[in-house]
């Protein structure tokens, strides 16, 4: 099939990258590309280890249909390269002259042993910039430890936060951990971009996925060292600081809404006190409720014995309700509130239809087309981001990258491929 090519004018269009990473790291060249880059995506002969996670399509496990490989790898475009022979990373210094990045989530020393670390391709390139994306980062006591999805995601404190108070800690069921490092590589990947762009010079880009799961900790670091409460986890519940938790997820007729109460700021009062005035229309007012002075309670300052009286209320006023009317009459009545939404309703949602937010990709090879989640970001000024072309087959890019861009022959690529260097 032959893919529209990446075009001009995209935000990151100028750009090339050499793409060597798998799994969740994927997603760091999948968000360059979405902004124009000429992401390379560098696999092992044979293909990279993600096409092997399913789910796949119409559940035919092949490494040309692994969604988990489609999400991470549409917008690149596909080259294999064995870097364990001398001929492969030979092949790999060529392409990095003219690479401006290059993403690897190799354990900590691996390309320096095969003299393809940082200072080595500092020396061909001195603008590069290289993202080494790992568990723990490139240094420190461990910085050669492995960490599956669970282990990174407990390591990171997420899973502690995560579940009931009456259970273990819970593992998000989706891996998260390498995401969360590969989205973090990306933004690092473009603040040495700025840098680069200001004084000519690359850099070599650290990401731990540990640190950038411990970012999305909200205030619960900041909690044990502001007042030293360790915050844990609630379910339904969220704990503000040490003595005071809110209710945030609640059942309705039809599924779940998010709901906090709250005192505080003057619009988070009028929303409790909205909700309070619906419940009393509807024959759902609670006496003790109506008393507590919301007024002078700060936000996040709702002490548990207020909150034990205002679940039961609460949830028979909400059970007697669906999504769409809690949704509408809160909009309506100024309260902050908002439904929990399932998958079919993300691919019907009318704000992500106005935008134009889901994509139609064709698979010639597969006689058909697949609707893709769109760009992370809309380009006001014009289509200089999206999807452009579907996620690349196995070396379907060899000839196009080893012959017309670093001038191989025919006969050469046939005897790259025969010796399993490509």
């Amino acid at each position: 099939m032959t893919q529209p090519d990446s075009g001009t004018g995209l935000l990151l269009s100028p750009y090339r990258v050499l793409d060597l990473t798998d799994y969740g790291c994927l997603l760091c060249g999948k968000i360059l590309a979405d902004l124009g880059a000429d992401v390379v995506q560098v696999e092992p002969p044979g293909g990279s280890s993600a096409r092997h996670l399913g789910p796949f399509y119409q559940d035919q496990v092949d490494p040309e249909k692994s969604l988990f490989w489609w999400a991470y790898a549409a917008n690149k475009r596909g080259i294999t390269l064995n870097l364990e022979t001398p001929q492969g990373r030979e092949l790999l210094k060529k392409l990095v002259t003219a690479a401006d990045f290059l993403i690897e989530s190799f354990a900590p020393g691996y390309l320096d042993g095969l003299g393809l670390g940082y200072r080595d391709l500092e020396a061909i390139n001195p603008g590069l910039v290289m993202v080494s994306i790992t568990p723990f980062g490139q240094d420190g006591p461990y910085a050669h430890w492995k960490a599956p999805d669970i282990v990174g995601m407990a390591m990171g404190g997420f899973m502690y936060l995560t579940g009931d108070s009456d259970r273990p800690p819970l593992r998000v069921g989706f891996p998260h951990f390498y995401l969360h490092g590969g989205a973090a590589a990306s933004a690092g990947a473009m603040i040495a971009h700025t840098h680069r762009a200001a004084t000519g010079q690359g850099q070599h880009v650290d990401v731990s996925c540990q640190q950038a799961v411990a970012k999305t900790l909200a205030h619960a670091p900041q909690s044990w060292d502001i007042e030293g409460v360790v915050l844990k986890r609630m379910g339904v519940f969220r704990q503000t600081s040490g003595d005071n938790v809110v209710r945030v997820n609640w059942a309705c007729k039809d599924g779940y809404v998010n709901y906090v109460p709250q005192g505080g700021g003057s619009g988070v009062v009028a929303s409790t006190r909205a909700l309070l005035a619906w419940m009393d229309e509807e024959g759902f007012g609670d006496e003790y409720l109506e008393s507590v002075n919301w007024e002078e309670l700060g936000y996040g300052q709702v002490r548990t014995e207020v909150m034990d009286k205002a679940v039961g209320p609460l949830q028979r006023f909400f059970a007697t309700q669906t999504r769409a009317e809690l949704t509408k009459a809160s909009l309506e009545r100024r309260i902050l509130l908002f439904p929990v939404a399932t998958q079919s309703d993300i691919l019907d949602h009318p704000q992500l239809e106005a935008r134009d937010y889901f994509r139609s990709l064709p698979h010639d090879e597969l006689g058909t087309t697949v609707t893709y989640p769109g760009a992370f970001v809309k380009d006001r000024t014009g289509d200089r981001v999206g999807l452009r072309r579907r996620p690349p087959l196995i070396g379907e890019h060899n000839q196009e990258i080893y012959q017309k861009e670093l001038g191989l022959t025919t006969a050469e690529l046939v005897s790259l491929q025969e010796e399993g260097i490509i």
